[in-house]
């Protein structure tokens, strides 16, 4: 029996011997949004150290939720898919997440930001359906970060997927958005909206007029951003 082990047969406990292993479940949440690769799965979880990022992936396969299969691009990289078994975590996920957003208190979320989490959560849910059928460049800017986590660019191009950048990638930029990055958050969560923000002056958009005006739809917003706080009694 494992050190750690409750020692129980029940199947409550025997899955919670898997799942809930520190920053397993934050993991999983990522390989279920899509990340495969290691280094696209660390920026996702950017506070977990890459050698325990290592390990949970070892854990995982062990226990058959992951499988190291090599890339069809490229076969000297490995990728991490979901088994039949990790798929089937799904709405165990997005069911902590649901309830998160729902019951745990906005102000409590809101002090834990994090610029490269938030942008690379946007990153996933750009719609490029709505923006001009071209290449759109478009920088975050949030002026109180850190200079390393003060700038970001999204990249846009028709059929390819979104990229995320944190060095000026040296393009002509079409928007420029500045906020604090609580206010981004939020806009992201579903708590605020860009027009709202933009009213009172906590947002502060410029550039293409038609990026601008359609902001709201092609950003999208947190796949929990439905969900709506609960007051707790």
């Amino acid at each position: 029996m494992a050190q750690g082990s409750y020692q129980q047969f029940c199947p409550v406990s025997m899955a919670a011997e898997v799942l809930c292993t520190r920053w397993t479940i934050v993991l999983l949440r990522e390989l279920i949004s899509g990340s495969t690769r290691f280094n696209d799965l660390r920026r996702g979880v950017p506070r977990m150290s890459p050698a325990l990022l290592s390990q949970r992936l070892k854990d995982l396969e062990a226990h058959g939720v992951v499988r190291r299969v090599p890339s069809k691009d490229d076969p000297s990289i490995f990728e991490y898919h979901l088994t039949p078994a990790g798929e089937e975590l799904q709405p165990i996920i997005m069911g902590f997440g649901t309830w998160g957003q729902r019951w745990i208190d906005k102000d409590v979320s809101m002090q834990h930001l994090d610029a490269q989490l938030l942008m690379w959560d946007m990153r996933r849910k750009i719609d490029p359906n709505p923006m001009p059928k071209r290449k759109s460049v478009i920088q975050f800017l949030y002026p109180e970060q850190p200079p390393l986590n003060r700038n970001w660019w999204l990249i846009v191009k028709p059929k390819e997927d979104v990229e995320l950048c944190w060095v000026d990638p040296g393009f002509d930029v079409d928007l420029y958005c500045a906020s604090d990055l609580r206010t981004m958050t939020e806009i992201w969560m579903g708590h605020d909206t860009i027009s709202a923000a933009v009213a009172q002056d906590r947002l502060k958009i410029t550039g293409d007029n038609e990026l601008a005006r359609n902001m709201q739809t092609w950003l999208g917003l947190s796949p929990f951003a439905k969900e709506k706080p609960q007051a707790v009694s």
